[in-house]
């Protein structure tokens, strides 16, 4: 009876330990809304246990597309944004949903097409080669979902000059899903998409694609981190939140987001250092 007594004991005293060391972990934990392109690349499976090892933050993620990641955020249901669609992310904070912003890393962006280059396009220069495209009618998958993506793509459209919603037709084709979708339907129509440069790295069933335009100073891919601003949602763990971005933008966070590759490419330039990118 007594051994039993005892075998009880340590049940209830180990399962008390068990229950708070969860209730511990639960309390340094915090919900990172970020888009699919820091999800699909692997950057976040990748530093994120390397953030809870330094900070003992643990950090859940929600990844899509920027539009629904402010969203969500509009709704105080993450607690930091990372993402990479400046002039959304600066509304955000303009009209109070968010704290500052912070450059954290860059990127860029690649214009894919087939191999063939049937508009001709091959180069550094990305309003020359959209301007090809659109005369040619060369076939053209947009992701049109809203995403980071999508917006650099309509903006890159205006600086070649064209009012693409206007002059579109059928060679412009509309995907409406994430990066991998459309890549997937260029290489099914043999045509010409927009892509971040990690999502091309990663992205194993190319076909008869590869980039055709790359290098130019417009293609640049900012990313930017902000914590949801916990005056307007008291809800936001801003302690927490505020200790994920400084670690980010930190030496040490900044030479992590160096050092991943993707094929033994590096996809992320970190530039936090530098205001305004």
């Amino acid at each position: 009876m007594a051994v039993r007594r005892l075998t009880v004991a340590f049940a209830l005293l180990f399962g008390l330990a068990g229950g708070v060391a969860a209730s511990s972990a639960a309390e340094r934990a915090i919900v990172l809304g970020s888009t699919t392109s820091t999800q699909d690349t692997g950057l976040l499976d990748y530093l994120l246990p390397i953030v809870r090892d330094r900070t003992g933050i643990e950090v859940t993620v929600i990844a899509r597309r920027s539009v629904e990641v402010l969203d969500v955020a509009r709704r105080g249901e993450v607690d930091v944004v990372l993402m990479h669609a400046r002039p959304q992310e600066e509304k955000f904070v303009a009209d109070g949903f968010g704290a500052k912003r912070f450059d954290v890393m860059y990127s860029d962006f690649v214009l894919v097409g087939p191999k063939s280059d049937p508009a001709g396009v091959k180069g550094k220069d990305i309003a020359t080669a959209l301007k090809a495209i659109e005369a040619k009618g060369a076939p053209f998958v947009t992701r049109g979902d809203r995403s980071g993506t999508h917006a650099a793509e309509l903006a890159l459209w205006i600086v070649a000059g064209i009012d693409i919603a206007s002059v579109k037709g059928a060679w412009y084709r509309e995907s409406g899903y994430g990066m991998t979708a459309a890549l997937d339907a260029a290489r099914t129509a043999n045509a010409y998409v927009l892509a971040d440069r990690g999502s091309w790295i990663a992205y194993k069933d190319r076909g008869d694609l590869d980039i055709v335009v790359e290098g130019d100073k417009r293609l640049l891919n900012q990313y930017g981190v902000m914590l949801v601003n916990p005056e307007k949602f008291p809800n936001v763990r801003k302690e927490l939140g505020q200790a994920f971005i400084d670690w980010l933008i930190s030496p040490e966070g900044q030479a992590a987001i160096a050092n991943y590759k993707v094929d033994g490419q590096q996809v992320f330039f970190p530039n936090a250092e530098k205001p305004g990118g």
